[in-house]
């Protein structure tokens, strides 16, 4: 019978499980629980406990938006310990010192949680890393911006789960002193933003941004938009009132926001048209200026950095809209005079072929996904760092291959769960090409977390050589040239509030 792995952290004993030669220890407290006196607060360091503590199941979700039923699996985990971290160590007990990837989930700053099973983090330790993720409150919960309450709750909370590898994973066989961080979508932005923030600084070394999600919030517009979520629950935006709102009942009310987001089009601009109600707020403090300026200024360039997004990410939202494939002239028109850099016409004579689904997509995925990405690592480049570029160009077979290269197909292919959790219908039933890229993948990126070179050239604004995963990969000069073009004089800067 094969003993059950155990380890002393700061705060106590814990007692893990094995999965194919990797030691687990799943649902470890690395804050207090948020509720109660610490609703909205800081994360505050975990308490002590006595005797071996179980860390063999993952701690519950926090409250989130109902997409995708993200809410039903919180309500099905009434327990509020919702920030616990995991941890896979392929080298425990033998004193090893190796590279850690900390993983941060994508979700829209709305949904997400490291329990789901794309997350597993088994397949991407026997690469010879640990592997660690973990929970950060997002919504209303986590970035709302209410009086009393300090702003990026949910980036604070990433900070304490950071502090938390630097003060205990030399336990699980990792090396505190080389941490590499990496995220999707709003993962990716949350990397971004880390690298910006004070706070963040010293506790990782090497970076890996996936997607970067474009939208920052002013702290007006953030003000503005949890007004209105706390009047949905007939109470002012306070922390006095809107601790005494059970969480669930509060992620509701940002449901019903976000259902109707459309009618405040003109005060909140474009986080109401595509609709993104909560991410990231510019406040001065906790994050003090955007990522593309903290770089740009040399603020990460110590930090060894990967940078890259998928050719086709608005297509996964085109099939969640019902739009793919039936993007109307009027919709697309729409997108263009609300995204376009330079405005609908220069766009559209830079792609004359396209028709409403291309520019539509295109749009899209460059304001929310590609320029945002390509613009950090343009601002690496600026402020004195190293960057290596990529960009995801496979078509998955899933579904006929009508999704393209979209968004989250990286995902699968990093952690090497192809047949599991949702992302998994992008692959398809023949994983056999996804096999062999998720290998090439997986080698890069823990190569970069162990020694800081993936494998591929580093970016420059003059040769702007660029990854591009595919079943024959290549270094190619950046392939989105005409996108780049149209936003290369674009700021991203906070959203501001148009008006009251």
């Amino acid at each position: 019978m094969t003993v059950a792995p155990e380890v002393r952290v700061v705060s106590g004993e814990l007692r893990g499980s094995w999965d194919s030669g990797v030691a687990v220890f799943r649902g470890i407290p690395f804050a207090e629980p948020p509720v109660g006196a610490l609703r909205f607060a800081a994360p505050q360091p975990v308490q002590s406990w006595d005797g071996v503590r179980e860390a063999v199941a993952y701690g519950p979700p926090p409250p989130q938006a109902g997409f995708f039923g993200m809410d039903q699996l919180s309500q099905d985990s009434p327990e509020e310990d919702w920030l616990t971290i995991n941890v896979w160590s392929p080298a425990f007990g033998s004193g090893a010192d190796l590279p850690v990837m900390v993983w941060i989930q994508g979700g829209g700053f709305m949904v997400g949680m490291s329990s789901l099973p794309e997350y597993d983090g088994a397949r991407l330790a026997q690469d010879g890393v640990v592997v660690v993720t973990f929970n950060y409150r997002v919504g209303i919960e986590g970035f709302a911006q209410f009086e009393g309450a300090p702003a990026n709750r949910g980036l604070l909370d990433q900070v304490a789960a950071l502090e938390w590898v630097r003060d205990n994973i030399r336990a699980f066989g990792g090396d505190p002193g080389q941490v590499t961080v990496f995220g999707e979508s709003a993962g990716g932005g949350s990397v971004a933003a880390l690298l910006a923030m004070p706070r963040a600084a010293g506790l990782f070394h090497r970076a890996i941004a996936q997607s970067v999600t474009g939208p920052v919030f002013s702290p007006e517009l953030a003000a503005d938009i949890a007004t209105v979520c706390a009047t949905e629950v007939g109470l002012r935006p306070t922390v006095a009132d809107m601790s005494t709102v059970e969480p669930m009942r509060l992620s509701a009310a940002g449901d019903a926001v976000t259902a109707k987001i459309a009618q405040w089009t003109e005060r909140w601009g474009l986080a109401a048209h595509r609709p993104i109600p909560f991410g990231p707020v510019v406040d001065g403090d906790v994050l003090p200026r955007t990522p593309w300026q903290a770089l740009a200024d040399g603020a990460a360039r110590d930090i060894e950095l990967i940078v890259g997004h998928t050719r086709d990410e608005q297509r996964l939202f085109n099939l969640i809209e019902g739009t793919l494939g039936q993007v109307t002239p009027d919709q697309a028109e729409t997108a263009l005079a609300m995204l376009a850099p330079e405005g609908a016409q220069k766009f559209r004579a830079a792609f004359p072929d396209a028709g409403s689904d291309e520019l539509y997509e295109v749009v899209n995925s460059d304001w929310l996904f590609r320029m945002p990405s390509l613009h950090l690592a343009e601002a690496q480049v600026a402020g004195g760092g190293r960057v290596h570029l990529f960009e995801l160009t496979w078509t998955a077979p899933g579904m006929g291959g009508a999704l393209g290269a979209c968004h989250g197909l990286d995902v699968p292919l990093v952690f090497g769960n192809l047949t599991r959790g949702q992302p998994a219908m992008l692959i398809g039933e023949d994983i056999t090409e996804a096999e062999a890229l998720s290998r090439r993948m997986r080698t890069a990126w823990t190569a970069f977390a162990t020694h800081g070179d993936p494998g591929w050239p580093a970016y420059d604004t003059e040769q702007r050589l660029t990854q591009l995963f595919d079943t024959e990969p290549a270094v190619a000069v950046y392939p989105e040239e005409a996108s780049r073009l149209l936003w290369q004089n674009y700021t991203f800067s906070p959203l501001p509030l148009l008006g009251r």
